[in-house]
């Protein structure tokens, strides 16, 4: 990865997904940054604005992956990394599976596979025609593991994974590659809306994760799934 590689990265306005675009503009990368909130967009870009050329195309990545890849590829002629960030947790608290309402299970599968797999396939094209790439998958321990009220969000974390080794399979030789990665427990919003008054000031912040992540780019299996422990050991 050198400073000249364009990533787009989703749910960028906080959390791991800011942590990440600041990291990479203070290394001199062109960034499109998208987030639903019109006000923390903004807030972001002025902070990444200094550093570097930033695009930012603020709306429900579900509803306008079109207008993102369009934005990236109009500004910038191609996107190098997709760092699919952006999740939809569900109602909070989470209810259990059972009694979870249809509406809000279909919009947590629409923000956390559909729309992933979706930006992937707009810019594909010209990841595979320069024969170079990365997409970047954010996870949780949740699509492997079963917590009682972690249903909608765990089992789309787990259909977003096998469809990141479907893709990685299918990929293969075309010198794209498929990163999924944990992050683990992080002190995020997020976080505190799934666990309501839970303590999570000992957990790592997003700040402290992001460079692993970032580190990560640079590795040169065409898949790999990356778990919390293994961050730590690049941190």
């Amino acid at each position: 990865m050198n400073s000249r590689d364009v990533v787009l990265i989703t749910g960028a306005s906080k959390g791991l997904g800011r942590a990440t675009a600041r990291l990479l503009a203070r290394r001199g990368h062109p960034l499109i940054i998208n987030a639903r909130r019109d006000s923390e967009l903004a807030e972001a870009e002025r902070e990444l604005a200094p550093l570097t050329t930033v695009v930012s195309i603020a709306g429900d990545v579900s509803e306008i992956a079109e207008e993102i890849a369009g934005a990236a590829l109009q500004r910038f002629g191609r996107v190098d990394v997709l760092f699919n960030n952006a999740s939809e947790l569900g109602p909070s608290p989470m209810p259990p599976l059972q009694a979870h309402p249809w509406e809000s299970l279909l919009r947590i599968y629409r923000v956390n596979v559909v729309a992933p797999l979706h930006l992937a396939q707009l810019l594909l094209p010209g990841m595979k025609k320069r024969r170079r790439g990365v997409i970047v998958n954010i996870t949780s321990d949740a699509g492997v593991n079963a917590y009682p009220g972690w249903g909608g969000y765990g089992s789309s974390k787990a259909a977003l994974e096998h469809a990141s080794r479907i893709l990685a399979a299918e990929l293969e030789g075309t010198g794209v590659r498929v990163l999924v990665v944990d992050p683990g427990d992080m002190n995020t919003e997020m976080h505190r809306l799934a666990s309501p008054g839970a303590d999570l000031s000992e957990l790592a912040s997003p700040d402290d994760v992001a460079p692993a992540i970032v580190e990560l780019l640079d590795d040169v299996r065409p898949f790999a799934r990356v778990e919390a422990q293994k961050l730590e050991a690049v941190r």
